[in-house]
């Protein structure tokens, strides 16, 4: 074998190599602004869905604290997650100063479309909504077959794992949320 022949078709494979390369570099290079900036705007929207009523948000020890125009903090945000059945459900939850739930986001997940992935729809999360945070022992429970009342809410059909993961990611989200400010009754 003549090394010209293995020479040649390799030194062409390696140039074609090096110029994907750095266009994927220089690609990367243009985006990489953007991206983060449309997460941060994305995340900031999740915010305002969780806690309505905030105007602003500021970063506290791990989590958000839902600003009014005054500067007044009018609740707070905590970014928790669940083992769900797929893998991890990242879950945004707002809690009022108050102490009750505002609103539940979920962030992402990697449930089974059709059932676990309904954990996204507002009908299931909505039961969180105006559940009381401060005297929750044990936090929000799931319950099956029956309707759900104060500190429960009911298991979506055939996704059972991921309704608990996803209260699981909210009952994190009541326990830091009582930890940082029940003792010191608000703000």
């Amino acid at each position: 074998m003549n090394p010209k022949e293995v020479l040649k078709p390799a030194a062409i494979l390696f140039v074609i190599c090096v110029l994907v390369s750095a266009a994927l570099a220089g690609t990367n290079l243009l985006t990489k602004d953007r991206i983060a900036q449309a997460a941060a705007q994305k995340a900031e929207e999740s915010r305002m869905v969780a806690l309505p009523g905030a105007e602003s948000f500021e970063e506290r020890d791990g989590h958000y604290a839902g600003l009014d125009s005054a500067g007044q903090a009018v609740g707070y945000v905590f970014e928790t997650e669940g083992k769900g059945y797929g893998g991890t459900v990242k879950v945004m939850t707002g809690v009022s100063a108050g102490g009750e739930i505002t609103g539940v986001i979920v962030l992402s997940h990697s449930e089974t479309p059709g059932l676990g992935a309904n954990a996204e729809k507002e009908g299931f999360r909505d039961q969180y909504k105006g559940q009381p945070v401060d005297n929750l022992t044990g936090g929000i429970q799931v319950v099956k077959f029956q309707a759900p009342q104060e500190g429960e809410v009911e298991a979506m059909t055939g996704a059972t794992i991921t309704s608990t993961a996803v209260t699981n990611a909210v009952n994190a989200a009541i326990e830091q949320y009582q930890n940082a400010y029940q003792s010191e009754g608000g703000n």
